[in-house]
């Protein structure tokens, strides 16, 4: 099993702004092609949180946006309302580690979904897009409690406005 985080940043660090949105993402231009469908070729598994979920769900055909893998939420409710979500809910790395070894997992977005797999050193790889902007307050990519995690950089690649950095963990 190896477990991938991919998302985009502000240069300061935060996923979201401070009410959880993207607009300062939208607003910043769409990359230029990128590796995202080689990315999402590779992926059996999708995770997300129920607010990373809300904001992606609002999305024009938000139910085929990940057609190919089997798609995760952890959230409290008991039915979501896009068909190829399943809502899940617990500890994400237990969770995580019940899910086979040979599977290409996807953590996307919240820092509450990564937090846990990264003080359990669950975490294989980090592709982490950084956008030209500083938001100032927000919503953060890293929150684990413990202190320091040493991941050796692997590539970067500049996609127009849009700076993006591959790390992966230390052998």
């Amino acid at each position: 099993m190896s477990v991938f985080f991919y998302g985009c940043v502000s240069m300061d660090g935060y996923l979201a702004d401070q009410n959880h949105g993207l607009s300062w993402l939208h607003e910043t231009g769409s990359p230029e092609e990128t590796d995202y469908d080689c990315f999402y070729r590779e992926m059996d598994i999708t995770i997300m949180g129920r607010r990373t979920f809300e904001e992606m769900a609002q999305l024009e055909d938000a139910s085929s946006i990940y057609p190919t893998t089997e798609n995760y939420v952890f959230t409290h409710a008991a039915s979501l309302p896009l068909d190829g979500f399943v809502p899940v809910s617990g500890d994400v790395a237990e969770f995580v580690a019940g899910l086979g070894s040979d599977k290409n997992i996807w953590i996307i977005g919240g820092n509450t979904i990564l937090a846990p797999l990264l003080e359990r050193d669950m975490v294989d790889c980090l592709v982490v897009q950084v956008a030209p902007v500083l938001l100032g307050a927000g919503i953060p990519l890293f929150t684990q409690n413990e202190g320091v995690k040493r991941f050796r950089l692997d590539g970067v690649k500049q996609y127009g406005q849009f700076a993006e950095l591959v790390f992966r963990k230390n052998s």
